[in-house]
């Protein structure tokens, strides 16, 4: 079977290896469509672990099951999770799931014709796609769990106001999920094209990153964010988060700028001001039903996220439309076909 075998952002090979054959518990799934996370892009957190096939956001095809799984068959249509928490430990029990201590399998990556799918992953990690949502909605259902956790972690409620920073993808997400709350919404992007996208994704102000943030915050809204998404990694975004927070808001660390960056943290000014600082990093099995009801209710809509769909010979194309940032939102990866027809 082909897959893509990732050695830096320059280097992406198409290489042979052998087609796997499912364990007792275990499921060979074929991969029909798999997104460019924007996480697959950051060399500093990739290269550890170089060469690897990548592609954690795909929906797929059941072709094979081991002798003792009974909750799948050939034909049936997927999303698998990357990995999976125990629901065991002191973390997952306070609801802590990416942190989990006893994390036991790792998906291999959705760039590849086929995935075999461990049994942990299997029994607490596959997930049987409605009808109404396709393939390429699904590479939508990992991101929109870790945009719904994000939330959930900032307690966002009606009526506030939420200041996006940073118009891809993830930022997109959080606009939407926002505006299904009923929220204000602001976003802020330093490409002109992503802000066209952020306002047809439902936000209420958009304001170019190079202007007074701030300043134009308070004049078109008479005070600033109640709560403030990080979904860039420049530390000037950093900046602006901090100056764009009210006071008792929020600024949620979405993304995080490169290890060797300082990022400097007024204490005095988040303490007399009561302003809380949040991380999310991941999310766990409660986000991704979340947010698997929210694609097949509709609440939110991705359709008009996906801007291209590649083969997986042109997987190095891929890539550098997602590090340029200028036309593309979503890319997806179609390694190959389906067997299964559904209309949408």
């Amino acid at each position: 079977m082909k897959v893509a075998k990732w050695y830096n952002n320059n280097d992406i090979r198409i290489e042979n290896m052998p087609k796997p054959k499912p364990g007792r518990n275990e499921i060979l799934v074929k991969v029909i469509s798999c997104g460019i996370c924007g996480s697959d892009i950051v060399e500093w957190y990739r290269l550890p672990k170089a060469p690897l096939v990548p592609g954690h956001e795909f929906g797929a095809e059941v072709v094979e099951t081991g002798c003792s799984v009974t909750e799948f068959k050939p034909g049936d249509r997927v999303f698998v999770a990357p990995k999976v928490p125990c629901m065991n430990c002191y973390y997952c029990k306070k609801g802590y799931h990416p942190v989990c201590s006893n994390v036991a399998d790792r998906l291999s990556g959705g760039f590849a014709e086929y995935v075999l799918v461990p049994a942990s992953i299997v029994t607490y990690g596959t997930y049987v796609l409605p009808d109404t949502i396709s393939y390429d909605q699904s590479t939508f259902i990992e991101p929109v769990a870790c945009v719904v956790r994000a939330q959930n972690l900032a307690a966002i409620q009606e009526e506030q106001t939420v200041l996006v920073i940073g118009c891809g993808m993830s930022g997109l997400l959080h606009v939407k999920l926002g505006k299904a709350k009923n929220c204000k919404i602001i976003a802020t992007d330093i490409n002109a094209q992503k802000l066209v996208y952020a306002e047809r994704a439902g936000a209420d102000v958009t304001i170019d990153a190079g202007e007074n943030m701030p300043e134009i915050i308070l004049a078109r809204n008479g005070r600033k964010a109640d709560v403030v998404i990080l979904c860039a990694a420049a530390l000037s975004a950093v900046e602006q988060a901090r100056n764009s927070v009210d006071k008792g808001g929020t600024i949620v660390f979405f993304t995080v700028p490169a290890p060797d960056k300082k990022v400097e943290i007024p204490l005095k000014y988040f303490w007399t001001r009561e302003v809380k600082i949040l991380t999310s990093y991941y999310c766990g099995p409660p986000d991704i039903l979340e947010a698997i009801q929210l694609l097949q209710k509709g609440t939110i809509i991705v359709d008009d996220l996906i801007t291209h769909k590649l083969p997986l010979d042109d997987i190095d194309k891929g890539y550098q439309l997602v590090i340029e940032g200028k036309e593309s939102i979503k890319v997806i990866i179609t390694p190959a076909k389906s067997a299964v027809s559904r209309t949408h």
